[in-house]
């Protein structure tokens, strides 16, 4: 069990490790795809190193205008 945590807790930190590379943390803007890619990059792990590079999209929703 121990082991199996540490694992984890490795993969996510190469993760970290891969988005910082990528600079996804030095916007401020956080919309739905920026937070979305960084998630799954972290996710990812050590696939980053193997050519993995997961971008999500986001549609554009549009919310319903009050009534005039």
């Amino acid at each position: 069990m121990r082991i199996g945590s540490l694992l984890l807790v490795v993969w996510l930190l190469i993760g970290v490790a891969a988005a910082f590379q990528r600079d996804y943390f030095d916007s401020s803007d956080a919309t739905c795809a920026e937070v979305s890619t960084i998630a799954i990059t972290v996710v990812a792990g050590p696939l980053n190193y193997l050519g993995a590079n997961p971008k999500v999209t986001c549609p554009n929703v549009k919310a319903p205008q009050p009534s005039k």
